[in-house]
């Protein structure tokens, strides 16, 4: 069974939502397919990053660090007022998991931005869902 399930929502400067998706099982997985930025307010000049995590974040990073096993997506968009927006999405879409995920977002002067995410929803073997586990039981504590 595989099918596609959406998020949308809006982060201020600095806030973190959780996008519940855990089973009592673990053996529902997800990837995610497609993540979109877009600014509440065009008409103001800004630099927005919003990121996709698998765990909780202490604190809004201002640098992106790929190497972090721990990083799902990140999303950037620049804006100049209406002028020609520029906007880069990175979606590490091989990574499957099968626990709630943390959406943060950093702007340079406190705007809101919305966000779009798309995730593939299948059912995971044994195995699969063994693996995902432990990545997550591995990713706890490791900020």
């Amino acid at each position: 069974m595989s099918r596609i399930v959406s998020y949308r929502g809006m982060l201020t400067d600095g806030a973190q939502e959780q996008i519940p998706l855990k089973t009592n099982n673990g053996l529902t997985g997800y990837k995610i397919t497609k993540f979109q930025i877009m600014p509440k307010n065009f008409n103001v000049s800004d630099e927005y990053t919003v990121q996709i995590w698998k765990t909780e974040q202490t604190s809004i990073a201002t640098s992106q660090d790929f190497s972090d096993n721990r990083l799902l997506a990140v999303a950037y968009f620049e804006a100049e007022g209406s002028d020609s927006p520029n906007s880069t999405t990175i979606v590490f879409d091989s990574e499957k998991f099968n626990q709630d995920v943390y959406v943060v977002a950093k702007s340079q002067s406190g705007n809101e931005i919305n966000y779009y995410i798309e995730m593939e929803q299948m059912d995971l073997s044994l195995d699969e869902q063994t693996v995902a586990t432990l990545k997550d039981i591995r990713n706890t504590g490791t900020q």
